[in-house]
């Protein structure tokens, strides 16, 4: 994982270690308190999913994190019980893995709320550059590798600029190296752009960004 481009990285983000720190405060308290005030919101949804199909309620992936490291991410199950083995990573459309009711959270990207466990748990922040699974962070370029250096977010500016990422990922081809060679570029960029100006100030406003792309 060490090359220039991470050394560099890992020098800049040693003078922000107190603006890391806040960070990580902030974290666990929003996550806290969003959990406590959806909690009736989330029950609900997790009995509509498991209702609506044959399945667990929560689906756990493996994704790369902080360091390079594999941990699992937890999601509402949004599809059909071993969906990863019926087709791509990648979703586009009206992927017919998808079930009913997790047509109508990911909309909403109510099926993301369950990372916040992740967030109280240490392995994802509120904010950061979006988790990869394995196969994609092995494509990576080496400038794109500081990204690791911090923990993955719920969100990020990259989510907010590709919220509608499945309209490219349509446009003809091998879906998956129109994602390598289209897709992760830019969002590489402005990850790398977001780890420039790390602050709780800076989180809070791609947070109401967030909640405003979604609605």
């Amino acid at each position: 994982m060490k090359n220039e481009f991470t050394e560099n990285a890992a020098k800049n983000l040693a003078e922000k270690r107190g603006a890391l720190a806040a960070k990580r405060v902030f974290d666990i308290a929003v996550s806290v308190v969003i959990l406590a005030v959806l909690s009736p919101l989330l029950l609900v949804v997790a009995a509509a999913v498991k209702l609506d199909s044959k399945g667990p309620v929560l689906y756990r992936q493996v994704r790369v994190g902080r360091y390079g490291k594999d941990f699992r991410i937890y999601k509402f199950r949004t599809m059909v019980q071993d969906a990863d083995k019926l087709g791509p990573p990648l979703t586009m459309g009206r992927d017919p893995r998808i079930t009913r009711v997790g047509r109508i959270i990911r909309k909403c990207r109510i099926d993301e709320f369950t990372q916040l466990f992740n967030v109280i748990g240490g392995s994802m922040s509120l904010v950061g550059p979006r988790p990869e699974v394995r196969r994609y962070v092995e494509k990576y370029k080496p400038e794109y590798m500081p990204t690791l250096l911090i923990r993955p977010g719920v969100t990020a500016p990259s989510s907010i600029a590709f919220k509608d990422e499945d309209k490219i990922l349509k446009e003809g081809g091998d879906p998956e190296k129109i994602y390598v060679e289209k897709i992760l570029p830019p969002k590489m960029a402005l990850n790398l752009e977001y780890m420039k100006d790390i602050s709780v100030l800076n989180d809070i406003k791609i947070m109401f960004k967030t909640v405003s792309a979604v609605f």
